[in-house]
């Protein structure tokens, strides 16, 4: 291997990964529109349908900022699809939760993301699909365990 293989491997899946990114959150915007959501909206509302979370922890789940979070929670709580609860843990940090009426607008996301899931899952390959998921958690994970460029790294 050269030493320029790895540096190019590294920028060649980091670009094909933001062009997907591009490409998931356009198919979101069009499948939340419906439900009157935007791609952000239905991503915040999904992080807490299982349970309850304060906006750092949304925040952290989905790899972005707090204050980006923080901002379309408060968007949320604005327009009743979601609401904050006090937070046994942390005096400060109020959990965010939906509401019936945001669980209910997620819901009539569902027919049409079922239906764009079965067509991706035929057309990619089930199996292959379910490869690629597997292998892009394992990479989260590592560049997790890496961390941030080392300052040698950076000389």
């Amino acid at each position: 291997m050269s030493d320029r293989e790895p540096q190019e491997l590294l920028s060649g899946s980091a670009l094909a990964v933001f062009r997907l990114n591009g490409q998931f959150l356009a198919v979101a915007e069009e499948l939340a529109r419906p439900a009157g959501l935007t791609a952000a909206w239905w991503q915040v509302l999904g992080a807490v349908l299982g349970e309850p979370l304060p906006v750092s922890g949304i925040a952290r789940a989905m790899g972005i900022t707090r204050q980006s979070v923080q901002r379309i929670a408060d968007l949320l709580v604005d327009r009743g699809l979601a609401a904050y609860h006090p937070n046994p843990s942390h005096r400060r940090a109020k959990l965010l939760a939906p509401t019936p009426e945001g669980r209910t607008a997620i819901t009539r996301i569902d027919p049409g993301h079922a239906a764009f899931a079965t067509r991706l899952s035929e057309a990619y390959g089930e199996q292959d699909l379910a490869a690629l998921v597997a292998g892009l958690h394992r990479l989260t994970r590592v560049l997790e365990e890496l961390g941030p460029p080392t300052p040698a790294e950076l000389e």
